[in-house]
């Protein structure tokens, strides 16, 4: 699990270096940075290891896994420039309570009664997340969250990588992980192409100039989500992407101290209740 924890520290770290770049930038260049940056970033990697065999199955992983995530970029990217990230990314936290329904379907991976017991924790902790001293009626943490942009929002995304996750193990059992994150980083960036370029005057320029404050972005994504194919590889999809979502509780800390967002105590406590969940769903 310590390719799984690895992940988690710079996914968080990616996320502060997102939300810091989006108080400069526009958001769809930050959004297109993001797999541009970590493709560029793999190159020498993959050139130096070479190419492994492609096996039946990849191209059709590649196709569904690209064009899933190049939606998620985008939807996460605008959660976390519409809500505060303490507040917004603990609930990527849903993405083991989704993969127990996906799993079975795709990687033949079964859920069990923890696994049911941990979700339910994982929406007791977003219902905390959202609950407020003034609140009357038990029913408003569910009417604030749809409120609020940034949840709805990254729930969505924690929806589609529950789907992108058995879709990432098929593609890495096919190929390998350095080549799988180079092609769906690929397919990603020229993806997003079309939207950026409507939306950002110059990117490829913009993207130049401001490198400084984008390929931390880059650097970070690079090292989580290759820690990520390689614990892929070793343990089923369930397990990895649980011990990656203790990211939200060090984005949580990360943004009270970076960006001082309110509300710290209640916010941990919300995302902990949540990473109780995901550890049930662990253990079990």
């Amino acid at each position: 699990m310590l390719l799984a924890s690895c992940t988690a520290f710079f996914e968080a770290s990616k996320d502060i270096f997102s939300k810091r770049s989006l108080n400069q930038l526009n958001l769809y260049l930050v959004a297109w940075a993001w797999p541009v940056l970590t493709t560029l970033c793999l190159l020498p990697a993959i050139a130096w290891a070479g190419l492994p065999p492609i096996l039946p199955g990849f191209w059709a992983a590649l196709l569904a896994g690209g064009l899933l995530n190049t939606l998620a970029f985008l939807l996460y990217i605008k959660a976390i420039s519409t809500s505060d990230i303490s507040l917004t990314v603990p609930y990527v936290s849903f993405t083991p309570l989704f993969l127990g329904l996906t799993s079975p379907f795709i990687v033949q991976e079964s859920a069990d009664l923890g696994d049911v017991v941990g979700g339910l924790l994982i929406v007791l902790g977003a219902y905390v997340l959202n609950w407020r001293s003034q609140y009357r009626s038990p029913l408003a943490p569910f009417q604030a969250f749809w409120q609020e942009p940034g949840p709805k929002l990254m729930l969505g995304v924690a929806l589609i990588w529950s789907i992108t996750a058995n879709i990432d193990k098929v593609g890495v059992q096919t190929s390998s992980p350095l080549l799988w994150l180079v092609a769906l980083h690929s397919f990603i960036s020229l993806g997003m192409l079309p939207v950026v370029w409507r939306q950002v005057p110059a990117p490829i320029q913009q993207l130049q100039h401001n490198l400084k404050l984008l390929l931390p972005i880059g650097l970070a994504q690079m090292i989580a989500t290759t820690c990520q194919m390689n614990a892929l590889e070793l343990t089923v999809v369930a397990d990895v992407i649980s011990v990656k979502r203790t990211s939200t509780l060090i984005a949580a800390l990360m943004g009270h101290l970076f960006f001082q967002e309110p509300g710290l105590r209640q916010r941990l406590l919300g995302a902990s209740i949540m990473l109780s969940g995901v550890f049930l769903i662990l253990r079990t």
